[in-house]
């Protein structure tokens, strides 16, 4: 277990939970809201099935952005369909000029969108072969781009089973794009510390979060297990960073919101699973086969079904959106501590 100290005095986080009773939501009638950007004006950006993004003003007025809709995303037909397959944007980072990064995770490639819907593909293949499953974009402070694969296998659902470790880290910068780093179980979120020193790396069907020390031409060395080599029930999906050192984690399918503290402690802040679905997720799991899309569609709670990501925003950065592959709204409440802020234009 790998400890850090950035937290100074008492964790914020010690003794605090998600009173359901606090939360307020925000959005209506999203479409796979994966993923949430939040502008210091208080505009949120979320992913959606359509084709492009949701951007949520203020005021709470909503406008699809996106070069052309599409209409496959449909919960209440043909669930795989829509969850497998089609344009399936995921992770989203700013690009440098405000433009959005996309890693869509239905089509494979990684994509840039103006804010008027124009999109263009950045890439689709990598040494001559396609890239697999992009899922997660992060811009770091010298402009660089990294971008995780989940995994070759198609459909992703396929690879939600143990022994598979085919996804791996690959950087965009003014040398071109290369595979900086591999072998990771199903490659999720990604999130560099306050100092850019190390890249944290949610493992999803591993159970845990690795690190890995950034070097200054973008190679990635040192790789180690950051707190407990298994975080519980669900596995890791998106994580994200507060003021303090704590490292948000959403743990999908058991839908629990937990924090990995700099002591590398976890801390359980909210728990929305319904408890017999993951049950019977877990003993699919642990047997090493290929968890069936049937048993993972009986998973998830009421809050933000099959929970996937964390988004600090809001003018003190201590407003929580909750990100979420079935939803179809943002739960938000307060955090007590602030997120670190994101890289902006």
């Amino acid at each position: 277990m790998v400890m850090i100290r950035e937290g100074r005095g008492p964790n914020p986080l010690k003794g605090f939970t998600v009173d359901p009773a606090d939360i307020h939501f925000v959005g209506k009638d999203l479409q796979r809201p994966e993923c949430i950007l939040a502008e210091r004006d208080g505009t949120l950006w979320s992913a959606d099935a359509r084709g492009g993004l949701m951007r949520i003003a203020p005021d709470g007025k909503q406008q699809l952005i996106t070069q052309e809709v599409d209409g496959h995303f449909d919960l209440s037909g043909d669930a795989a369909q829509s969850l497998l397959f089609g344009t399936l944007p995921n992770g989203l980072a700013f690009a440098r000029n405000g433009d959005i990064l996309i890693s869509n995770f239905g089509n494979d490639r990684l994509e840039r969108m103006t804010r008027s819907g124009e999109t263009r593909v950045l890439a689709d293949s990598i040494d001559g072969k396609p890239l697999g499953k992009v899922n997660f974009v992060l811009r770091d402070s010298k402009d660089r781009i990294w971008v995780t694969i989940s995994t070759m296998v198609n459909p992703w659902s396929d690879a939600t089973r143990l022994g598979l470790a085919d996804g791996y880290i690959a950087l965009l910068d003014e040398k071109g794009f290369r595979i900086v780093a591999d072998g990771f179980a199903f490659t999720n979120e990604i999130r560099l510390d306050v100092k850019e020193e190390w890249l944290y790396v949610a493992e999803t069907t591993a159970k845990r979060v690795s690190r890995l020390r950034v070097q200054p031409d973008g190679s990635l060395i040192d790789r180690e297990i950051f707190g407990p080599d298994n975080l519980g029930s669900g596995v890791v999906d998106g994580i994200c960073f507060d003021a303090y050192g704590n490292l948000w984690a959403a743990m999908i399918l058991a839908d629990r919101l937990i924090a990995i503290t700099p002591d590398g402690e976890v801390l359980t802040l909210l728990d929305d699973g319904n408890a017999q679905a993951t049950a019977a997720f877990e003993a699919e799991f642990a047997s090493g086969n290929i968890v069936k899309f049937e048993t993972m569609m009986q998973c998830g709670g009421t809050l933000a079904p099959w929970m996937a990501s964390i988004t600090f925003g809001g003018p003190d950065l201590s407003t929580v959106y909750l990100g979420s592959l079935r939803g179809n709204r943002l739960p938000a409440f307060r955090s007590p501590v602030a997120g670190l802020p994101m890289v902006h234009w």
